[in-house]
């Protein structure tokens, strides 16, 4: 797979600034003509194909796999199994950092979940391989399987996420309760939903001497390159990791999984490059999950709407060997104010994959609870969705009582509702239908997501024709990633789009960190940004110094880098471009790097979140129950928008996502034997172009001088964290039911 690297421009490129245009993606022409490279795309000579055999049973062990006969199959080249699976230089089960999960690769014959990999099967052709993994025909000794969330051994974690606290309080919420003058008391369940992107798991591995070439869709190159490195007792730098594109992540491909080293070790066992891509009935079990939840959340509010306690409890499940826990109810530390606060966590151990990250991993389920909830204090209480929560508005976060570093959650409520329509709202429910006689029912929710950072480093340079090359390891899984970050380069460079070559995913360039937790554009954009302005600071250097340049002497005034050009910022009509500059100098390009990472202080000193309102209409045949999401409405402030299209975007696939969550997401599960019932994409029902509502994503003006130096704020996951619950209470409020077990379907409405 060649270097990809984007430096054509959209033809409607505006000249001047470049953050904060709409500009049309720089990768879109590859994608609609299919000449995007993706992981499976690679071709070697020589290659394999590799198909996964997976356990169907949930636990127990492997007594017999037919070897013999799936290496008799014509085509098939070897089998790998725990016997002659090569060996590792660490053990997949070690743990050594909280970004670090066990690993299915063979050790043993063990199965702890169902679709657990158990055998790998090599050949010439899928299909042969297809038919040998078939001809194994694994005989188990069984074991009880432990399914659902009253699987018996509940236990209190130790931390929820990676390392929050499972417990959490301030104030008394017993007292707060016990002194109410009103009170909801309310459980609510959702299901364990799995990662359907559209580009499954896949690898092409080819060893060439004690190198490593890979090719696969990863979040986190840098730590997939380590990953691999650690297991293979390889020196990183022989490691190279190629992604330049990923037809989705969510999450799951944040950290390199364990069917993707098994096609590693394909290629280690056969000597030849090998190419594994998983089935869609294999993401349900080894490469994570949403874990599902049971929430009960107890609020008090005095006489006048105002809530006085707030409890917010999750019950939620890990797989049997690891550890990872829904963080649910954490979404309450930061929403509404009150004087008493509590969260806390609970689990039980089942026999599944271990749960992992998934879009808006503790804050989508955390939140259709929350809001869900919310609603049924403010009808308790007498009062509009919105009034209420209006009335119980966060000016400070209530949990930590750090002020917010920015908020304009009050003008996302305004603008939002205004284009909405909320006004028009009955207060009571069953009360609005269409001409056709169908409930109407309108609902609100709101939306938060941390605004995170993470490390990154960057290059930056400027070549002696006055163009600009950029270089990260940054990750575009259908974000638009590669577009922003040519704004910002270009910006923090001085040039047009047009003059910058970017390139990102691949490993063996600046360590990018990983794209996940809404960071990427905050972090990478960050250390671009530093490293433009450090090149440009040299570029100066070079000017100002050397007597026959106009900037000479500039001294304390300093320069402006704009069109290619070094400005006088005293005299802007004294100025040199880049490249008469290192012309004078006699340099083909010069250099410097550019490096992101949370800053303590400000961590320390301020709440740091992007915020939102999202407003929802549904319909309800009243006699069928059948629901259809008709219009969405969000209002969102996230600090500074690099590109409003790709904004609008990405919030209208976190709304999309919240539809799926309350009205069609759910993996079912069989309790007698542990299986996931509809692990294909005909029956886990996920959204279809018929059941997108008419959507409106609103941007409000925010700054954030606090968060970056961009003040940026991440927008991937915000949009699921209003959505959900916005469908939710709009469903009650076209019918008078109150559903409490997501996703919510017909039966539940006319029982």
């Amino acid at each position: 797979m060649p270097e990809l690297k984007l430096n054509q421009a959209p033809a409607h490129v505006r000249h001047g600034s470049n953050m904060g245009q709409p500009l049309t993606r720089r990768d879109g022409v590859l994608k609609v003509t299919g000449a995007a490279p993706y992981a499976a795309d690679s071709k070697v000579e020589g290659l394999l194909h590799a198909v996964l055999a997976v356990s169907t049973i949930a636990r127990g062990r492997v007594t017999h796999l037919d070897v013999a006969a799936a290496k008799a199959h014509p085509g098939v080249v070897d089998v790998m199994t725990p016997e002659n699976r090569p060996a590792l230089a660490e053990d997949p089960d070690a743990k050594t950092n909280p970004f670090m999960f066990r690993l299915d690769l063979l050790q043993n014959d063990r199965v702890r979940y169902p679709n657990q990999p158990i055998a790998v099967v090599i050949a010439d052709t899928l299909e042969a391989a297809t038919e040998g993994a078939a001809l194994l025909a694994p005989r188990y000794e069984t074991e009880p399987a432990r399914a659902g969330l009253d699987t018996e051994g509940r236990f209190s974690p130790n931390t929820v996420g990676v390392g929050n606290p499972a417990e959490a309080s301030h104030g008394d919420v017993e007292a707060g309760l016990a002194g109410a003058a009103k009170r909801v008391e309310a459980t609510y369940e959702t299901p364990a939903q799995y990662h359907n992107a559209m580009e499954p798991h896949a690898i092409v591995a080819h060893f060439e001497g004690d190198r490593l070439t890979v090719d696969t869709p990863s979040q986190g190159l840098a730590m997939a390159q380590g990953r691999l490195a650690g297991l293979f007792g390889m020196d990183p730098k022989n490691i190279l990791v190629r992604s330049p594109f990923l037809g989705g992540g969510f999450g799951s491909k944040g950290f390199i999984a364990g069917p993707q080293i098994l096609g590693v070790l394909a290629a280690k066992l056969t000597g030849r490059p090998v190419k594994l891509v998983l089935r869609r009935e294999h993401m349900y079990g080894p490469v994570g999950h949403r874990a599902p939840t049971r929430q009960t959340l107890r609020l008090a509010t005095d006489g006048d709407g105002a809530l006085q306690a707030l409890h917010h409890h999750t019950l939620t499940a890990s797989s049997t060997f690891d550890d990872f826990f829904e963080p649910a109810s954490d979404i309450a530390h930061t929403l509404y104010a009150s004087p008493a606060i509590r969260t806390s966590h609970e689990a039980v151990r089942v026999d599944s994959g271990t749960p992992l990250f998934m879009r808006a991993p503790g804050e989508a389920t955390g939140s259709i609870a929350l809001e869900s909830a919310i609603d049924e204090m403010a009808e308790a209480c007498g009062m509009d969705p919105l009034e209420f929560r209006l009335k119980n508005y966060a000016e400070i976060e209530p949990l930590s009582g750090k002020p917010f570093s920015s908020k304009a959650l009050r003008e996302c409520y305004r603008q939002g509702a205004e284009r909405f329509g909320w006004s028009k709202r009955s207060l009571a429910p069953r009360q609005m239908r269409d001409a056709d006689g169908l409930l109407v029912g309108y609902g609100m929710g709101t939306a938060t997501f941390p605004a995170l950072m993470f490390q990154a480093n960057a290059k930056a340079i400027i070549k002696r024709d006055g163009t600009g090359v950029v270089e990260s390891g940054t990750h575009d899984m259908g974000q638009g990633a590669w577009t922003a970050f040519a704004q910002v380069a270009a910006d923090s460079l001085g040039l047009d789009i047009e003059q910058i070559e970017y390139r990102a995913g691949r490993s063996d360039l600046p360590d990018a960190g990983i794209a996940g937790g809404s960071a990427h554009t905050a972090t990478a954009g960050t250390a671009i940004h530093r490293a433009g302005a450090a090149v440009i600071a040299k570029l100066a250097a070079l000017a100002t110094e050397n007597p026959d340049s106009p900037l000479y002497g500039a001294g304390n005034a300093g320069v402006i880098a704009r069109e290619g050009r070094l400005h006088r910022r005293d005299d802007e009509s004294r100025s040199e471009t880049f490249a008469a500059i290192l012309d004078r100098a006699g340099l083909d390009q010069i250099e410097e790097s550019g490096a992101a990472a949370t800053d303590p202080a400000a961590a320390g000193a301020y709440a740091m979140h992007a915020h939102g309102a999202v407003f929802a209409e549904v319909k309800v045949d009243p006699d069928f129950g059948q629901i259809r999401a008709t219009r969405l409405v969000g209002a969102f402030a996230a600090g500074r928008i690099i590109n409003p299209k790709l904004v609008r975007s990405q919030l209208f696939g976190g709304m999309i996502w919240g539809v799926s969550f309350a009205l069609h997401e759910h993996a079912a599960v069989d309790h007698r034997t542990g299986r996931v019932m509809n692990p294909n994409l005909g029956e886990y029902h996920i959204p279809v172009n018929a059941d997108v509502p008419a959507l409106e994503a609103i941007t409000v003006d925010e700054h954030d001088p606090h968060v970056n130096d961009l003040g940026v704020k991440g927008v991937g996951e915000i949009g699921i964290t209003g959505s959900a619950g916005a469908v939710a209470n709009a469903v009650w409020h076209a019918t008078g039911v109150r559903v409490r077990n997501f996703p919510i379907t017909l039966d539940q409405l006319i029982g």
